[in-house]
């Protein structure tokens, strides 16, 4: 890992992983979990890594070339600003609220798994772990239904001619 604080987190999550679950084990096994548990981590790690940047590319390429170039992220475009404590104005928000009904109808049109997974995921902010158990299927089933929703979902809004 070339992140220090990341590395840091991993391996404090492990632990907390060991404890939790491999608490009452005997004192001579716990090595040998920790170091799975801590393998395991470590690729969870790189896999959210890998979906992140996909997420982030796809989102990007919606971006015009000026925000591109500012290396905005486009996730945060949509936040309203921390210190903005006035009302919008009613033309934006009208814009807004027609954003937000786009993007409603596009998940609306996702199949149902698809839907409750992205939801799940990045709505309700659970981790992969938590969204399997919730929906009764596979961690690998999550990210194969929240990939294809980001694509589907990218590509509509794209169509649209929705930049974010």
């Amino acid at each position: 890992m070339r992140d220090e604080q990341a590395a840091l987190d991993i391996v404090q999550d492990s632990m907390l992983k060991l404890s939790e679950k491999y608490g009452a084990n005997p004192a001579t096994e716990l090595p040998m979990l920790f170091q799975r548990i801590l393998q395991n981590t470590i690729r969870d790690y790189y896999r959210r890594y890998k979906v992140r940047a996909t997420w982030t590319t796809q989102l990007s390429s919606l971006l015009s070339a000026k925000d591109a170039a500012e290396e905005t992220d486009p996730l945060e475009t949509l936040a309203p600003a921390e210190d903005s404590n006035q009302a919008l104005g009613p033309p934006d928000h009208l814009e807004k609220s027609q954003l937000i009904d786009s993007i409603e109808g596009e998940l609306r049109k996702l199949p149902p798994r698809q839907r409750e997974a992205f939801l799940l995921r990045y709505w309700e902010e659970m981790d992969v772990a938590e969204t399997a158990k919730a929906m009764g299927c596979s961690e690998g089933s999550v990210k194969t239904h929240c990939s294809r929703a980001t694509h589907t979902l990218a590509s509509a809004l794209k169509r649209k001619g929705i930049t974010l």
